[in-house]
C-alpha cells in the first residue's frame, strides 16, 4: 500500500469514527470506563451528615471549626488498545476483513477516548510483542495510530495472547483500560496471566470473527488454508458431518472462551465482520454501567 492510499484510508476511517465517537457514544464512553480513583479537590466547613473520616484535622484546628476534604473523580484515564496482528486476521469473506474491523473498531474507540481527554497506547502482538507505541494524548497521535494499524507488517504470524497480557500486565504502572482484540484463535490457557492483568488493570475483550468459522457453506470441494501455520488441505463442504463438526468445533471453543474470559471476571462481547460493531459497542458500554 503506497503512502497516498494509506493517508486516504486513514482519512475515511477518521471521519466515520469521528463521526460516531461525536454522535452515538457521546456519554456512553464517559458513564461506562471511569477514571483512576477519587482525587482531592477543595476542603470546606463540615456539615452534618459528612463522614468524619474525611475531617481534615489540620484545617480544622487551624481554624478551630471542622472542615472536610471533597474528593471528585479522575476522569482522565490511560486507554490501551492491544491488538492482534497474527496472520488468522487478514481473513475475511463478507463485506471486510477481520484485520480491517479491528482497525475500524480501535479508531473509535481511540476517538471517543481522546474526546474524554484520555491517553491512548497501542501494543500489536503476535507470538510475540511485535511493537509498543507509549500512550499519549491527541489527534495527531491517534492518526499515526491508525495509519500504523492500516500499514503494519508483522514478523510472526502466529498468536500468543498471554504473551500480550504478561507485557501489558509489567510494562504499564498506573492502572489502565485495555481493550484486547483479536479472533483468538488460540489454544493454550490464558486464564492466570488475564486473571492477574485485570486485578492490575480493567481488560475489555473484543473478539471480531467472520462466519465461515462458525458455519460451512455448502459449495462443494474446497481448499483451505491455515493463515497462521500455511498448512493447506481440500475439505468436501458438501458432507453434512464436516459441516455438522465444523460448528461443533466453533462451539466448543467459544465455551473455552467464555469459561477464561468469565473466570477471569473480563467483559468480552464478539462480533462478526458483516455485524453493525455500532451496536456491539454500545451493548459492552451498557454492560459496565
Amino acid at each position: 500500500m503506497d503512502t497516498q492510499e494509506i493517508l486516504k484510508k486513514v482519512r475515511k476511517i477518521e471521519i466515520k469514527a469521528r463521526g460516531l465517537s461525536n454522535n452515538i457514544f457521546a456519554g456512553q464512553y464517559h458513564s461506562a470506563f471511569k477514571g483512576r480513583g477519587m482525587a482531592f479537590s477543595e476542603v470546606r466547613e463540615y456539615q452534618y451528615g459528612d463522614d468524619i473520616r474525611d475531617i481534615d484535622w489540620n484545617v480544622s484546628a487551624r481554624f478551630h471549626r471542622p472542615f472536610v476534604k471533597v474528593f471528585e473523580e479522575e476522569r482522565e484515564l490511560t486507554v490501551m488498545l492491544m491488538i492482534d496482528v497474527s496472520g488468522s486476521l487478514d481473513f475475511g469473506t463478507q463485506q471486510m476483513t477481520k484485520k480491517e474491523m479491528v482497525t475500524e473498531i480501535a479508531a473509535t474507540l481511540a476517538f471517543s477516548a481522546i474526546q474524554n481527554n484520555d491517553k491512548i497506547g497501542v501494543i500489536f502482538f503476535s507470538d510475540k510483542i511485535e511493537k509498543y507505541i507509549p500512550p499519549k494524548k491527541g489527534r495527531k497521535h491517534i492518526l499515526f495510530i491508525i495509519r500504523e494499524m492500516l500499514d503494519f507488517q508483522p514478523e510472526s504470524k502466529k498468536t500468543d495472547v498471554k504473551n500480550a497480557v504478561e507485557f501489558l500486565t509489567g510494562v504499564l504502572k498506573r492502572r489502565c483500560t485495555a481493550f484486547l482484540m483479536s479472533d483468538f484463535y488460540v489454544h493454550d490457557d490464558f486464564t492466570n496471566a488475564l486473571t492477574i492483568c485485570n486485578r492490575k488493570h480493567d481488560v475489555v475483550a473484543v473478539q471480531v470473527y467472520d462466519n465461515r468459522a462458525k458455519e460451512l457453506p455448502n459449495v462443494g470441494l474446497m481448499r483451505v488454508r491455515d493463515a497462521e501455520t500455511g498448512h493447506e488441505m481440500y475439505i468436501d463442504t458438501s458432507d453434512r458431518r464436516l459441516r455438522k463438526a465444523h460448528n461443533a468445533y466453533w462451539m466448543n471453543r467459544q465455551k473455552m472462551l467464555d469459561d477464561i474470559f468469565n473466570k477471569s471476571n473480563v467483559n468480552k462481547i464478539s462480533i462478526a465482520t458483516n455485524e453493525d460493531y455500532v451496536k456491539s459497542l454500545l451493548q459492552l458500554f451498557a454492560m459496565r454501567r
